[in-house]
């Protein structure tokens, strides 16, 4: 702990800085949680050579303005004995615990119920209640294409046994894979928003701004790949933009905007045609300190009228500051 000593007189001002929300990724080894993470973070190349967690990893990033701790523990028997024994120093404060299961390890299955009914223990002698998000990991397309009743008969009785095993009363349930990265924001999307109270605020916004310039869809990102509110038209739209959120992302990433030139107005923008359609994806800097957001719409006419953008922008920055 890092002690100051202050001089008699006047006392500096202290910073009052909110604690960061605590968000907890746990489960059995091998059961997927870094894989996660990395998927939403883009780091793809890092998925192939991904090794164990060791203990717990602890990143800190920020989320409409609020600092997010997400804490990943590795999974390892060892480690899960050291967590249990020191649920204190792991587990309190744990505002959102997210517990991953490998759906296609299913030898595994009793010992990863077995493991969530000992944590959910130890969030009722900690006094805690966080939401209990269970994350049915590896639930990749192919599989749930070629063993679709098998899989559903396995999800119902699963999710019966592990509410019985937790007797919980706050426990949700996701179907994850990184083949299928949209399912993957959707659920990180649905549950940071249930942190944010102003997230209907936004929405309002997004779709009245979604009517004024004529899209048939908006989604609007954060640099973690998470969905901050949408407007769809239709169900095909929803569809539409789900599956090519991941897709714009990544090629941004690939070719990030250009430096604009002094003198020069920024174009921060790309339009591309798929499926027919025309997609138009816009950067939006909110503060000058924080990562950009994006914009991805779908629109018949991929017309862009600064103005409105500018207008938008401003309506978020007023709800994200105050």
């Amino acid at each position: 702990m890092e002690i100051q000593y202050l001089s008699k007189g006047k006392q500096p001002k202290k910073e009052i800085k909110e604690e960061p929300h605590k968000i907890l990724f746990t489960g059995l080894d091998t059961a997927g949680k870094s894989t996660i993470i990395l998927a939403i973070q883009r780091e793809f190349s890092k998925i192939a050579l991904l090794k164990p967690t060791r203990g717990a990893q602890r990143r800190i990033f920020e989320f409409l303005g609020k600092d997010i701790a997400e804490w990943d523990l590795g999974g390892q028997v060892s480690y899960r004995i050291s967590y249990l024994k020191n649920p204190g120093k792991y587990f309190d404060g744990t505002e959102i615990l997210i517990y991953v299961i490998d759906i296609q390890n299913q030898s595994r299955i009793p010992e990863a119920i077995s493991y969530l009914k000992d944590v959910v223990g130890q969030l009722n002698n900690l006094e805690i209640e966080p939401p209990i998000y269970i994350f049915f990991h590896k639930s990749d397309p192919a599989l749930l294409r070629n063993a679709i009743n098998e899989m559903q008969t396995m999800r119902v009785d699963l999710r019966e046994k592990i509410k019985n095993a937790a007797n919980y009363k706050q426990i949700y349930f996701y179907e994850t894979s990184i083949y299928n990265l949209p399912s993957i924001i959707k659920a990180m999307s649905e549950i940071l928003l249930n942190l944010y109270p102003k997230s209907q605020l936004i929405e309002k916004t997004i779709n009245e701004f979604a009517r004024k310039v004529d899209s048939d869809g908006v989604v609007m990102i954060d640099d973690n790949s998470l969905v901050i509110g949408s407007f769809y038209k239709n169900e095909e739209v929803k569809n539409l933009l789900s599956a090519s959120t991941p897709y714009f992302l990544t090629l941004n990433d690939s070719f990030q905007f250009t430096e604009v030139l002094p003198g020069r107005k920024e174009e921060n923008n790309m339009i591309v045609q798929r499926f027919g359609k025309n997609f138009v994806f816009k950067q939006l800097k909110l503060k000058e300190d924080s990562p950009p957001y994006y914009l991805l719409m779908l629109k018949q006419d991929p017309t862009l009228n600064e103005d409105d953008f500018e207008s938008f922008a401003n309506l978020l920055k007023e709800i994200l500051k105050s």
